[in-house]
């Protein structure tokens, strides 16, 4: 009789070590009042212990907490989502128990299952820029704040790095992409392959040409023509316009609109236009210009902040002030211009604004209602005292 019960009560002990050990605050006393009605209890005691440690050595899951409080598994999940029509006490314990054991829901199973990853990508060509700083920075806090991840990878300009960043974000199963494109990308075979494996993506700022992709870019054009109007309004004569990448969009887009503007409302200023591809070249080309003595400008107008930096060295190392010496205007995100004195003035371009729009097109490509073509972010004017 006694071997019977020992037996049946052994069993049981096997089943309590199995699914509620790691509830060890519901499961502890029960445990220990069986073992003191065995003939040697500090043996099981031991054998409780040692598959303590180990189910404590392995990540808790739903199934052990449902197992552990007596419930199913899909009541333990939406309780643990807050459902309404979960009790207020099993929610309770159950998110009680779930801060207990430190559980987290399995990202892989709830991608599985729901096809959504919460995980965004942005590519960009170099994180060593405040205008992708500001976007990534702005881009991050909306994602986060909207239950959402993301991966940042840069391209450093090289279309083969760029290509091996998208494998890794199909890799890695992300539910969108926000890509600035390289100064060297012409074909788009790479991003084709995303296509293919239906992840949405989402082009800012330096764009491919095509109409048909989904953009978000900042009014180029009309920032090109605001710049153009201030330098008409200050009564300029000889402007040096420096502008990036001739191949890029951008760069296209903000050349057409200034040049144009200044030919119809201003054929009588002289206009010459450079084009650079790096702060450093930026620099060497307004050293040249300002050192010209019988043709130096009164006016410069840089399209970026990359360009900015390079005029701004060149006029440091000749000495020449603004806007005394050389008026000087830009097309920024408005950190650099602001931590100068006088502030330079320039055109905003905003890294957060076009983080907030890109964010509520991705949202919209998710769910399938955004149409093809740009989206674009309004610029203004922020005088400052340099022209």
């Amino acid at each position: 009789m006694h071997l019977q019960q020992d037996y049946f009560l052994r069993k049981s002990l096997i089943y309590q070590l199995n699914i509620v050990v790691s509830g060890i605050p519901y499961s502890t006393y029960f445990f220990f009042d069986s073992c003191k009605r065995l003939r040697n209890p500090l043996l099981w005691i031991f054998f409780y212990l040692v598959i303590l440690i180990l189910k404590n050595m392995s990540s808790p899951t739903l199934k052990k907490i449902a197992q552990t409080l007596g419930i199913s598994v899909s009541t333990a999940s939406r309780a643990l989502k807050q459902h309404p029509d979960i009790s207020v006490v099993t929610r309770q314990k159950v998110l009680d128990l779930a801060k207990t054991l430190d559980y987290e829901p399995n990202a892989n199973a709830v991608q599985l299952r729901t096809r959504n990853s919460k995980l965004f990508g942005i590519l960009i060509p170099t994180i060593a820029n405040q205008f992708y700083d500001s976007f990534i920075a702005s881009l991050e806090e909306i994602c986060r704040n909207n239950g959402y991840s993301i991966i940042i990878l840069q391209s450093a300009n090289d279309p083969a790095i760029e290509a091996e960043n998208l494998k890794l974000f199909r890799q890695n199963r992300i539910s969108g992409l926000f890509a600035c494109i390289t100064a060297s990308t012409r074909e788009l075979s790479a991003y084709e392959k995303m296509d293919e494996a239906a992840i949405p993506v989402i082009f800012f700022d330096k764009v491919p040409p095509d109409e048909h992709l989904h953009t978000v870019c900042l009014a180029d054009s009309a920032a090109g023509e605001m710049a153009a109007d201030t330098i008409i309004r200050k009564n300029k004569k000889k402007v040096l316009a420096l502008f990036g990448d001739p191949q890029m969009s951008i760069t296209k887009k903000r050349l057409a609109a200034f040049t144009n503007h200044m030919n119809e409302k201003a054929p009588g200023i002289a206009v010459q236009t450079v084009h650079a591809i790096s702060s450093e070249e930026a620099r060497i080309k307004t050293t040249a210009a300002i050192q010209d003595q019988q043709n130096r400008p009164d006016t410069l107008f840089c399209m970026s902040d990359e360009i900015l930096i390079g005029a701004l060295k060149a006029l440091q190392v000749n000495g020449l002030r603004t806007p005394e010496d050389v008026a000087l205007i830009a097309i920024s995100n408005g950190f650099i211009p602001k931590l100068f004195h006088p502030e330079i003035t320039y055109v905003e371009t905003s890294g957060q604004k076009l983080a907030e729009q890109a964010f509520v097109n991705m949202q919209l490509f998710l769910a399938n209602q955004l149409p093809e073509g740009p989206s674009i972010v309004s610029s203004v004017l922020v005088e400052g005292g340099t022209i």
